[in-house]
């Protein structure tokens, strides 16, 4: 049986972010200062193959911080976490390096100084996702998480004059507009961001595969099943009317999808290291005569995150 032909269009950019690149180089420089084992809090970054690599070089990802002995070394992942958390552990003896993201850090304090002036919060993110848990826990009360349309409609907020919203940084502008739009209507006083806190590396790698699916029949978005911003890049794909599939790595690729295919395009979430789009390629290769390869030009990020104390080079 003959292969089919095909020519393969690859994002720009695509995969890792500088808040990514920041949480991994921190892990790995604090390894080799301390040595191993260096626990982290929850997943340093949502994507298995990162985990595989940092745990082979002697990171041990915990679920609690009780998992985590007096004086051993916790670093808090990109996601960020809550006062409650920073507080159990200092009070556990634990030496804790704060990995988040900047521009979640930004959120957090965005949080906390609508808070201080008294306002109600709103997070528009999902529910049980760790950025929105530890957003939501940088303040103790008068927060409220919703994730759609519908429970936009239902919030109750102690003033309806005094109310404010950030979002959750990897959604989609489809996801929060709708939102917005209600919280507006229940609160026309409400204060937030112009358009909404979804992260410039985000968007740019949306805004990418809007232009990738003008361009493809067929997407493939490396990334991790539980990776929000790779999700938001399927939907975002679809959402532009071409056929998408989010794969963890080559191993997911099926022959049968390339059938009456003759354009792919490929992309990888904020968490992906660019081997697996290569590994992609490497596939593709295998399994149909690549006619041509090109690459989308999209925004430049320059953009470079310093690791996180106390490592910092000075």
């Amino acid at each position: 049986m003959s292969l089919p032909e095909i020519d393969v269009v690859l994002a720009s950019p695509r995969g890792f972010c500088a808040g990514v690149v920041r949480a991994i180089e921190t892990v790995k420089l604090t390894l080799q200062a301390e040595g191993a084992p260096v626990f982290v809090l929850h997943e340093i970054v949502h994507n298995r193959h990162v985990l595989a690599e940092l745990e082979q070089l002697g990171a041990r990802f915990v679920k609690d911080l009780g998992d985590i002995a007096p004086g051993g070394i916790c670093i808090f992942s990109a996601h960020g976490i809550s006062r409650d958390t920073e507080h159990r552990a200092e009070a556990g003896g634990l030496r804790t390096i704060d990995a988040t993201c900047p521009l979640v850090n930004a959120i957090h304090r965005l949080v906390e100084q609508y808070h201080g002036q008294g306002y109600d919060v709103i997070i528009i993110g999902h529910h049980g996702h760790p950025e929105v848990v530890g957003t939501a826990g940088r303040v103790e009360d008068r927060v409220h998480v919703v994730a759609d349309a519908q429970e936009a409609g239902q919030v109750v907020v102690t003033d309806i004059d005094k109310v404010a919203y950030v979002t959750q940084t990897t959604l989609s502008q489809r996801d929060v507009a709708g939102v917005r739009a209600v919280l507006q209507q229940r609160f026309p006083n409400i204060k937030g961001p112009a358009e909404s806190n979804i992260c410039y590396a985000t968007q740019n790698r949306q805004d990418a595969v809007r232009q990738l699916a003008a361009r493809a029949e067929l997407i493939f978005v490396v990334g991790s099943k539980n990776s929000s911003n790779s999700n938001r890049l399927k939907e975002v794909a679809e959402s532009g009317g071409c056929r998408s599939y989010l794969i963890d790595d080559r191993q997911d690729l099926q022959p049968e999808w390339l059938k009456g295919i003759a354009s792919v395009g490929i992309t990888a979430g904020a968490s992906a290291p660019e081997r697996l789009v290569e590994g992609v390629l490497d596939w593709l290769e295998e399994h149909a005569v690549i006619k041509s390869v090109s690459e989308l030009f999209g925004k430049d990020e320059h953009i470079k995150f310093r690791p996180a104390r106390p490592y910092r080079q000075q």
